[in-house]
Protein backbone atom coordinates (compact mmCIF):
# COMPACT_ATOMS: atom_id res chain seq x y z
CA UNK A 1 0.00 0.00 0.00
CA UNK A 2 2.83 2.38 1.26
CA UNK A 3 4.80 1.34 -1.55
CA UNK A 4 2.13 2.09 -4.72
CA UNK A 5 1.16 5.23 -2.84
CA UNK A 6 5.13 6.67 -3.10
CA UNK A 7 5.39 5.24 -6.62
CA UNK A 8 2.07 7.32 -8.05
CA UNK A 9 3.34 10.13 -5.71
CA UNK A 10 6.81 9.91 -7.49
CA UNK A 11 5.02 9.51 -10.93
CA UNK A 12 2.85 12.84 -10.44
CA UNK A 13 6.23 14.99 -9.04
CA UNK A 14 8.23 13.24 -12.22
CA UNK A 15 5.33 14.98 -14.42
CA UNK A 16 5.85 18.35 -12.89
CA UNK A 17 9.55 18.49 -12.85
CA UNK A 18 9.59 17.61 -16.54
CA UNK A 19 6.60 20.03 -17.17
CA UNK A 20 8.58 23.09 -15.25
CA UNK A 21 11.66 22.52 -16.84
CA UNK A 22 9.87 22.40 -20.32
CA UNK A 23 8.35 25.59 -19.69
CA UNK A 24 11.18 27.79 -18.55
CA UNK A 25 12.50 30.13 -21.16
CA UNK A 26 16.05 29.39 -22.69
CA UNK A 27 19.10 32.03 -21.17
CA UNK A 28 21.02 32.64 -24.46
CA UNK A 29 20.89 31.33 -27.81
CA UNK A 30 24.36 30.14 -29.53
CA UNK A 31 27.64 30.52 -28.87
CA UNK A 32 27.57 34.01 -28.35
CA UNK A 33 24.64 33.69 -25.99
CA UNK A 34 26.27 31.41 -24.36
CA UNK A 35 29.63 33.38 -23.55
CA UNK A 36 27.13 36.73 -22.71
CA UNK A 37 24.61 34.87 -21.00
CA UNK A 38 27.33 33.42 -18.52
CA UNK A 39 28.83 36.68 -17.94
CA UNK A 40 25.94 38.18 -17.30
CA UNK A 41 25.31 35.47 -14.55
CA UNK A 42 27.96 35.55 -12.83
CA UNK A 43 27.97 38.91 -12.50
CA UNK A 44 24.13 39.57 -11.48
CA UNK A 45 22.91 41.55 -14.27
CA UNK A 46 20.57 39.05 -15.40
CA UNK A 47 17.62 38.31 -12.51
CA UNK A 48 14.84 35.88 -13.13
CA UNK A 49 11.64 38.16 -12.42
CA UNK A 50 7.99 36.92 -12.42
CA UNK A 51 7.13 33.57 -14.01
CA UNK A 52 10.86 32.37 -14.70
CA UNK A 53 11.55 33.00 -11.12
CA UNK A 54 8.21 30.59 -10.18
CA UNK A 55 9.04 28.32 -12.29
CA UNK A 56 12.82 27.88 -11.18
CA UNK A 57 11.81 27.67 -7.39
CA UNK A 58 9.48 25.08 -8.27
CA UNK A 59 12.28 23.27 -10.50
CA UNK A 60 14.15 23.23 -7.53
CA UNK A 61 11.41 21.77 -4.99
CA UNK A 62 10.01 19.35 -7.22
CA UNK A 63 13.80 18.12 -7.91
CA UNK A 64 14.47 17.61 -3.92
CA UNK A 65 11.06 15.82 -3.75
CA UNK A 66 11.94 13.80 -6.87
CA UNK A 67 15.21 12.75 -5.25
CA UNK A 68 13.31 12.05 -1.84
CA UNK A 69 10.84 9.81 -2.77
CA UNK A 70 13.08 7.61 -5.10
CA UNK A 71 14.87 7.33 -1.99
CA UNK A 72 12.10 6.55 -0.14
CA UNK A 73 10.98 3.94 -3.02
CA UNK A 74 14.20 2.25 -3.13
CA UNK A 75 14.31 1.51 0.61
CA UNK A 76 10.38 0.63 0.99
CA UNK A 77 10.90 -1.30 -2.49
CA UNK A 78 13.51 -3.67 0.17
Amino acid sequence: MLHTLLITLLVIVSIGLIVSVLLQSGKSAGLSGAISGGAEQLFGKQKARGLDAVLQKATIVLSVLFFVLTIAVSYVGL
